[in-house]
């Protein structure tokens, strides 16, 4: 099952484990079963600690398999063969089912034990997913540190039967208990907060406390991360806000144009820009959202209001809160969002095995989802608003040898139809014909570009009318001691590399707008934290 690499590999991973692993193997007579069979046997052969157990008359699904330790109540679960993107999940389970520590901060674990009641999850993943294996790592530890914690990861590719009663169209999805919990990318930290219902307020009283900082960069992708270096660097006070550290990055699957680095996928990336960040004394406080920004008052200091209630000031402010998808706006589209209605061909592709589906948007996103998609699905409609498809031809030659793709330019949504559950159409109009068509399907994937996240800073500082914060050759906005970076300003080109590059600029900026204006609060403020 595992080839000779990998095998090393695992097995220099299994050396840490320091107790026992049994495994509880649950099979019928399918070939997934035989795979699951030989996936477990190369485990068991890479390390002593573990034992596998066969089971082929119990009500558990198949294949399946379940992790604990001898005098440890854990109940974890991996329902298919955690490969592709879960076979990381899968070797952390083993390691942290035999003993070895996790990274999780040690509040956070702490945060985990003291949970009381039962927590029965069960999520619903796809091997194509970069987003899933966050969630399945984090309820997997779950299990492993609180006894009252269950998890389940099912392969929804592979047990189509649920995810149809259940009408899954959407991964990572989560539940609880039985019921809905959520669906997309959670953290453990998220999670915590959804469950332990005074962890907002006690991180919003912690902020509350914080002194002033010197730079105090709003957002965490990759432009926030290279202004929090950069500032850090310099020796001032540094802190980040952000909701979610990697921001869009955490959504891009693979990464091909990063200078020095061939190949990479989006969350490994945005792993490695939180590591890098936390080797120096930057204060992150992630999952907080910023809803107000002040400008400096008598004090000389910049305001920042959350909305957890927690206000932060600074002496200057980097804003970099990036970019989401853009919606299409049209009836239909939210309410059947998750439900047909998709933004992530990686992730949910996986589901829509068979079927027939369109995606939104000619450009180089829109080409690409409709050239995975054709791979997975029955049919692709690519439908484009202007007269062309506008991704790069090296694209379009390959969207063209495949047989099962059809393209339609000049088209208009205007809706997308269901039957109250799920999608079942969308409605198109021929802007050169005014004729209007409604093409029967199963999903819709809307890759049309992104929208700047400024909203919260209309009336606060200059922004152009696509929303977009103005900025000067330096990372200036309109507001004194603020300045911006990265896909939420109006700088051309929303690439990764441009966003690191324009980050450092709006950081090295800020730290001349301090020693031309005053000293740094420096150590001082550092220690009236």
């Amino acid at each position: 099952m595992l080839d000779a690499d990998l095998k090393t590999q695992l097995k220099a991973y299994l050396e840490r484990v320091v107790r026992p692993i049994h495994v509880t193997a649950s099979v019928d007579e399918g070939d997934k079963s035989r795979e699951l069979l030989s996936l477990l046997d190369d485990l068991a052969a890479l390390s002593g600690f573990i034992t596998v157990e066969v089971r082929r008359d119990d009500a558990e699904r198949k294949p399946s398999f379940a992790l604990s330790s001898p005098g440890h109540d854990i109940d974890l679960r991996f329902a298919g063969l955690p490969m592709g993107h879960e076979f990381t999940s899968l070797v952390l389970a083993l390691l942290q089912v035999g003993g070895h520590p996790p990274k999780a901060a040690a509040e956070i674990q702490e945060q985990v034990r003291r949970l009381d009641g039962a927590y029965r999850f069960e999520t619903y993943y796809s091997l194509s997913c970069q987003n899933c294996p966050d969630v399945v790592q984090a309820l997997n530890l779950m299990a492993v540190l609180n006894p009252n914690v269950h998890h389940v990861a099912i392969d929804g590719a592979l047990f189509q039967q649920e995810v149809e009663a259940r009408q899954v169209m959407s991964v990572p999805a989560i539940y609880l208990n039985g019921e809905p919990f959520e669906q997309g990318r959670m953290s453990l930290e998220q999670i915590l907060a959804r469950l332990d219902t005074g962890a907002e307020r006690r991180a919003a009283e912690k902020i509350a406390r914080k002194a002033p900082f010197d730079v105090l960069v709003v957002g965490g992708g990759p432009a926030g991360a290279a202004a929090a270096v950069y500032a850090a660097r310099k020796g001032i006070r540094t802190g980040v806000v952000s909701e979610r550290f990697g921001g869009q990055v955490l959504d891009t699957m693979a990464i091909e144009n990063f200078i020095s680095v061939p190949e990479t996928e989006g969350p490994k990336m945005a792993a490695a820009l939180e590591q890098h960040v936390r080797q120096y004394e930057v204060d992150i406080m992630d999952m907080q959202r910023a809803e107000r920004l002040l400008p400096a008052g008598e004090d000389g200091l910049v305001g920042l209001e959350l909305a957890s209630g927690a206000a932060l000031k600074a002496k200057t402010v980097v804003l970099s809160t990036g970019a989401r998808w853009r919606t299409m706006d049209v009836p239909g589209e939210a309410e059947y969002r998750n439900r047909g209605v998709a933004y992530c061909p990686h992730c949910d592709g996986p589901l829509f095995k068979g079927k027939r589906v369109a995606v939104i948007g000619g450009g180089n996103s829109g080409v690409e989802a409709a050239i995975d998609l054709a791979g997975i699905v029955r049919h692709v409609t690519l439908l484009e608003f202007d007269g062309r498809l506008r991704a790069d031809e090296v694209l379009q030659r390959k969207l063209r040898s495949l047989g099962n793709v059809e393209v339609v330019t000049s088209a208009q949504t205007t809706e997308v139809a269901g039957d109250g559950s799920r999608v079942t159409a969308l409605v198109y109009t021929d802007r050169i014909g005014g004729d209007s068509h409604r093409l029967e399907l199963d999903g819709v994937f809307v890759q049309i570009g992104l929208l700047p996240n400024t909203e919260w800073l209309r009336g606060t500082v200059e922004l152009s009318p696509r929303g977009e914060v103005v900025t000067d050759g330096s990372g200036r906005t309109s507001l004194p001691g603020v300045f911006a970076a990265g896909d939420c300003t109006t700088v051309p080109y929303k690439q990764i590399v441009i966003a690191m590059g324009e980050g450092s600029r709006a950081a090295l900026s800020a730290f001349d707008h301090l020693i031309r204006s005053s000293a740094p609060a420096g150590a001082a403020a550092a220690e009236a934290a």
